[in-house]
């Protein structure tokens, strides 16, 4: 390869035995950087993938001196092994689980009936968060929050009953032969990471370190002493802090590094990533390949429509399934599928195991709590969907979706558009502007639209940086007619915004080519 000048720094840092965090823009070529480094020496490394399918990819890319895993794959390796039995065993409802637990009855907190599957439910989630964490021990901030009881005190009666059945089912997990709770893989990570293991290697490459988990940065960080630790990603694409993900870039001691120039799209592009990365407080800009002439403006026949919500995303297959096109759904419609069962069972009248509506005893509730909760807004768009179209409706789109190999469109959030790119992208209506009056009232004197949340910014900027060839901004063309929309102004480079504390280990060769 012809490496570009960010690459030759980040190369030198590498030989040099530096810890490194790499910022690596959309499209900036950070696996090929990555392998770029692996070949430099003939040391012993070890690349930690996001998932699967990236980890199977880049076996064919590195080296052979670098072993290419997931981080749950090194931990079956170590211990999960001794867990297969009960890997394999076959799923068994929550509520079974819960009452060999001893979770037999309901529970009333305030107003409301939390029922022994409901219980038997967030107990298990309690589990599953815990083992997200670099905890060793369960403890009540690792219950789930139920729509409903947001309420602290509320919530703090729910957490102490809950607490010591999720200690039980955790205990319960320990055997590697038998037991009540199914098994799966989150849990052989986190009984692998409280070991306090020891990855045998000279060096680690840590990749979508923005979103890395708690436990998997306990373990990576701990290999410090012995290894050399790299890590790559995208704080300003960090966007799963909602489950428990967590940006460990930019408060990593070592040298830091960028990659800027986007090889996916031109220089037009670039500027509105750049809008948003302002907007983001992000640390990087990023320059467009001039050979590129990526397009901003409408698009009527896109590849792929890319919205806020999986309700807005099932809005969308409608709508277009309704214009005659084939329509895939990145991630399947699973998810989809079980929020309008969920609904299908409360406007029958019965409840729902669904962990969203769980707490609701009928289809009214709902329809109450989504219209006058501010906690519950965020229902209000399947309430509509489901108002307006039917559950039957709903499961007979699903039931439609094309494979994306043999589709016309594909839709997505964008959470699950994430690292992945298509020729035409439409951004679908679904990206609230803010102050946006989910009550739709219209005072004659506005008040002055609020800052754009971090998270926010970020999500669009994942959007907004999925295309190659032209980004028709739909919902998010707001953004041109709010008074912090300029994609001008305060531009800090790396340098400024985050190497300023730690100038002793800033390479300025990493950010030349910023703008």
């Amino acid at each position: 390869m012809n490496p570009t000048d960010e690459q030759t720094a980040a190369a030198d840092g590498f030989r040099a035995g530096d810890h490194i965090a790499l910022q690596a823009g959309a499209g900036t070529g950070k696996t090929t950087t990555l392998t770029f480094l692996a070949r430099t020496t003939d040391r012993r490394g070890c690349y930690i993938a996001y998932n699967r399918a990236i980890a199977q990819d880049a076996r064919a890319r590195f080296p052979s001196t670098v072993r290419c895993k997931t981080a749950h794959a090194l931990a079956y390796a170590a211990v999960g092994h001794r867990y297969t039995r009960r890997l394999n065993a076959p799923r068994r409802p929550a509520w079974q689980t819960g009452q060999a637990l001893g979770i037999t009855k309901a529970l009333r907190i305030g107003d409301r009936e939390i029922t022994q599957k409901a219980l038997s439910n967030a107990t298990l989630r309690t589990v599953t968060r815990f083992c997200h964490t670099a905890d060793e021990a369960i403890t009540r901030h690792h219950v789930p929050h139920l729509r409903g009881l947001e309420d602290p005190d509320l919530h703090a009666q729910l957490a102490a009953h809950i607490v010591p059945f999720a200690c039980k089912a955790w205990a319960d997990l320990q055997d590697p032969d038998d037991g009540v709770v199914r098994f799966d893989h989150d849990h052989y990570l986190k009984i692998w990471a409280l070991t306090q293991p020891r990855i045998n290697a000279d060096f680690l490459l840590l990749d979508e370190a923005q979103d890395t988990n708690p436990v998997v940065e306990q373990i990576f960080l701990a290999q410090r002493e012995h290894a050399q630790l790299v890590m790559v990603g995208d704080s300003a694409q960090a966007i799963y802090h909602w489950r428990g993900a967590k940006d460990i870039m930019t408060g990593f001691d070592g040298t830091q590094l960028a990659l800027s120039q986007s090889f996916r799209f031109g220089p037009d592009l670039a500027l509105e990533a750049n809008r948003w990365l302002r907007l983001a407080d992000a640390p990087i800009r990023l320059t467009g390949t001039p050979a590129l002439d990526t397009e901003l403006g409408p698009v009527t026949q896109p590849d792929a429509v890319l919205c806020r919500t999986n309700v807005g995303a099932m809005a969308q297959v409608m709508t277009l399934m309704a214009a005659g096109r084939r329509v895939a759904l990145a991630g399947g419609g699973d998810s989809l599928q079980a929020l309008a069962l969920a609904a299908r069972e409360l406007k029958e009248g019965r409840r729902t195991h669904h962990p969203e509506l769980i707490l609701f005893p009928c289809w009214g509730d709902l329809q109450d709590y989504a219209a006058h909760d501010p906690a519950g807004r965020d229902l209000q768009p399947l309430v509509n969907l489901v108002d307006t179209h039917g559950t039957d409706a709903i499961l007979t789109a699903v039931a439609r979706l094309a494979p994306e190999l043999h589709a016309q469109v594909t839709v997505s959030t964008a959470h699950k558009a994430k690292g992945r790119e298509w020729p035409r992208v439409l951004i679908a209506d679904d990206f609230a502007r803010p102050n946006d009056d989910p009550a739709g009232d219209h005072p004659a004197t506005p008040a002055p639209p609020d800052p754009i949340d971090d998270a926010e910014a970020r999500l669009a900027y994942v959007a907004v940086t999925r295309t190659r060839q032209c980004l028709d901004l739909g919902g998010l063309s707001w953004i041109h007619d709010h008074p912090d929309g300029s994609p001008t102004g305060p531009n800090p480079t790396l340098e400024g915004a985050q190497c300023a504390s730690n100038p002793r280990n800033f390479r300025p060769a990493a950010c030349d080519s910023a703008p």
